[in-house]
């Protein structure tokens, strides 16, 4: 396995890469490649933090799903409008097309009918803006195209608005209340929410290295918090895995129907249930990126978890990264 990964990471000239692998609901491998800070020779380790972008995702997923089952929140739940979980707080009124009709499902599984993430993504627009300002500012310039539940688009804003609604239920900061619900069961101790310049960087935070165009110190990643903005070890992510995957041996934070239910598409996409990506064959999964970045988590129905974090991005990584996790753990001995 280890032949595997440091031969990815000098054709791909990657810095650093974390790996962890876990098997029936035990971690069987944990390992820091390279470098955390190739300037300080600092490798990284096991502890090491890497900014995991979207799968940022399926935890805030997990967070919202919690929430479901306490009783609090129902799928079917309206964001905006009177009687809306964030009512009429953000933006003018009346509000344009299709925005009264967004559920939290919708939000959930991309299906909100745009705030895609494209060039127009509202998540990389104004970086001034706090979350109400932006959420404001979206809601007045961005139409939605299509009505909710009909298209899928992939969202950043629908996550961001997600970690609003988990702040107006719980009353509580999003970050704490994602300790709380999530990563506190789940034995989960060292996540945290990126700060956005290098000499901000957290304890055991590894170094982002970009390619070609790529600032990894220029977007706000703080800002993306419950869409793209934790920071975690592979471990740590692996750990989180184990407790929503659906397998005997360790107990899910989820119930079994609940879990059902984040691993099934939607008509929109069948790839994408809520908050990861899904396939016939059991897999359930998420990647990220985000300049200086590329990840990737994954549960197979064969009951493997693992997370890979690099510290820098290029065109294809990600996919190859994903690649280089199959040929590594098919390595793995029984």
């Amino acid at each position: 396995m280890e032949a595997v990964i440091r031969e990815f990471m000098v054709k791909h000239n990657v810095p650093g890469l974390s790996v962890a692998v876990a098997k029936d609901d035990r971690i069987v491998f944990a390992q820091g490649f390279g470098f955390a800070d190739k300037d300080a020779g600092d490798p990284v380790t096991v502890r090491s933090r890497f900014r995991i972008a979207s799968i940022s995702k399926p935890i805030t997923a997990v967070a919202v799903l919690r929430l479901v089952e306490d009783g609090g929140l129902r799928l079917s739940d309206r964001v905006f409008g009177a009687g809306g979980l964030l009512g009429t707080t953000y933006g003018t009124r009346p509000y344009k097309q299709y925005i009264e009709a967004v559920t939290v499902e919708n939000l959930l599984a991309h299906t909100s009918g745009g705030w895609q993430n494209d060039a127009n993504d509202p998540m990389f627009q104004r970086p001034e803006m706090d979350h109400s300002q932006l959420i404001a500012w979206t809601l007045d310039n961005a139409v939605l195209e299509h009505a909710p539940g009909a298209n899928y688009a992939y969202s950043n804003f629908g996550y961001c608005l997600l970690g609003r609604i988990i702040e107006e239920l719980t009353s509580e900061r999003y970050e704490n209340a994602v300790r709380r619900l999530v990563l506190q069961p789940s034995g989960v101790q060292d996540l945290a929410i990126a700060r956005n310049k290098a000499e901000d960087r957290q304890q055991d935070e590894v170094v982002y290295y970009g390619n070609e165009d790529d600032t990894p110190y220029e977007p706000n990643v703080t800002r993306m918090d419950s869409h793209g903005g934790w920071i975690a070890s592979a471990e740590d992510l692996v750990r989180f895995a184990i407790h929503v995957n659906g397998f005997p041996q360790e107990p899910d934070i989820l119930q079994p129907d609940t879990l059902r239910a984040m691993s099934t598409g939607s008509t929109a996409n069948p790839g994408y249930g809520l908050g990861w990506a899904v396939n016939e064959a059991g897999s359930w999964w998420h990647g990220g990126s985000l300049p200086g970045s590329a990840t990737i988590m994954l549960r197979t129905a064969s009951g493997l978890c693992w997370a890979a974090l690099a510290n820098t991005r290029s065109p294809g990584l990600g996919a190859e990264l994903d690649k280089m996790m199959w040929a590594a753990v098919s390595l793995l001995k029984e």
